[in-house]
């Protein structure tokens, strides 16, 4: 699981403009990361300007998710990660970051080439292991190593249960055939008794 770019872009006047954004392109190659970072820019664009006001959306090409928040108030988050990465986690992110760049930055400081947000850079860094960012995730996690070890807990005490079942099935043996020797025993026993 990767992110490799977060972006934020006004939508005000049916024009799609970068106000904001971060990528991480250290998977590629040195020479690719340029082209790749302008694939990554373009295509967030594109999706930017066909996401609806209000609306969220995933688009996969290859294997990046884009994912798409378009907030009515003018302004939409992109990010693009790889395929495995957790759809709620990344709109509970989106939404994040464009909460807190709207409280940081109001509508008429959004001046492209000159904003400055830092977090984006550091929700970069953070969620690009999701279980250990959202909380959610995490508990899912810890629940499904519990189920493991009970599950694992539960066959071995069944495993148990089938070797106490042989026994006891053996001792019902061995009584059967002990009384059975006390009954012939008695028999013989009972013909050479000396008085």
């Amino acid at each position: 699981m990767k992110i490799y770019s977060l972006t934020i872009f006004s939508t005000e006047n049916d024009a799609v403009v970068n106000l904001a954004g971060e990528h991480d392109l250290s998977g590629f190659g040195f020479f690719q990361r340029n082209s790749v970072q302008e694939f990554l820019t373009f295509f967030s664009k594109t999706v930017a300007e066909r996401t609806k006001p209000g609306q969220r959306q995933s688009v996969e090409e290859n294997n990046y998710v884009f994912y798409a928040y378009s907030r009515t108030e003018g302004l939409a988050g992109i990010m693009i990660c790889d395929n495995e990465y957790p759809q709620r986690v990344a709109f509970s992110l989106l939404n994040k970051i464009l909460d807190e760049f709207l409280i940081k930055f109001p509508r008429d400081k959004w001046i492209p080439q000159s904003i400055v947000f830092p977090e984006l850079k550091n929700y970069l860094i953070k969620y690009q292991d999701p279980k250990q960012a959202d909380q959610i995730v995490k508990v899912q996690t810890q629940l499904d190593e519990t189920k493991l070890v009970m599950n694992k807990t539960i066959e071995t005490l069944l495993q148990r249960g089938e070797k106490l079942e042989d026994l006891i099935d053996r001792s019902q043996e061995i009584s059967f055939q002990s009384k059975a020797f006390y009954k012939q025993a008695k028999k013989t026993n009972s013909c050479c008794s000396i008085s």
